[in-house]
């Protein structure tokens, strides 16, 4: 079963410096229909304007995950982190006990625009911790690379939940297949372009609950980029 969450009807937060769609429930906004899925609790796609961004705001018992399509963004933090992070990079954050942190636009010209996304760990009250990684478009391109798991196995980073986090960019025509582990659902974010998922098509910022299906056919009709989250059961913390 696949249940698409439409780009136009998330929600949307402009607040000057930074333009904000929440494709599950965030903030002041609010879908009983879509308030997470599994162990997945927000996708943010944020556009910050130049040397503005979010000041120093704390954390707990959150994985949070940011992936930079655009631009530059610079984080720093309350355990002695800072980096600038760019497209390619990867950026997570285990706020665990709690941590302090802030994420501004690195650049004075340009917008950073990426995704932020949050999830449930496994386990409540662990070490904070930040780590990155870089996947270039190579890595990328016309397969599905996998960039986050539980073990961090084939150099993907480490996730404390029972997630496998896959990227692909995929040139127009190609496809790619993807067997979902058993008793896993999965959730896919599409970044750019158009996709066709087991004839089912999506536009850019779509996203699509999946449950109950085996095996997934990921088509381009455009050059496209996207995120597959494959799921496993999550019960709460």
């Amino acid at each position: 079963m696949l249940k698409i969450r439409l780009s136009d009807e998330r929600g949307h937060a402009n607040h000057g410096w930074l333009d904000s769609y929440h494709t599950f429930s965030f903030a002041n906004y609010y879908d009983p229909q879509f308030v997470g899925f599994r162990s997945l609790l927000v996708i943010n796609e944020d556009r910050v304007e130049p040397a503005q961004g979010f000041g120093k705001h704390g954390h707990h018992n959150m994985e949070i995950l940011s992936y930079v399509i655009e631009g530059a963004l610079e984080h720093k933090d309350s355990i002695g982190t800072g980096s600038v992070i760019r497209p390619g990079d990867v950026q997570i954050m285990s706020a665990g006990t709690g941590v302090q942190h802030s994420e501004f636009n690195g650049s004075k010209s340009e917008k950073v625009h990426f995704l932020q996304i949050w999830m449930h760990p496994d386990e409540k009250g662990l070490k904070p911790r930040y780590d990155e990684k870089h996947f270039s478009p190579t890595q990328k391109t016309n397969v599905l690379k996998l960039i986050g798991s539980k073990t961090g196995r084939d150099d993907s980073i480490i996730i404390h939940q029972d997630i496998d986090l896959y990227a692909s960019i995929l040139e127009s025509g190609y496809k790619v297949e993807h067997h979902v582990r058993s008793g896993s659902g999965a959730w896919i974010q599409l970044i750019k372009g158009a996709l066709q998922v087991n004839g089912t098509p999506m536009k850019a910022g779509d996203g699509v609950a999946i449950e109950d299906e085996s095996h997934l056919t990921l088509t381009a009709e455009l050059p496209s980029e996207f995120l597959l989250f494959d799921i496993g059961k999550f019960s709460g913390i």
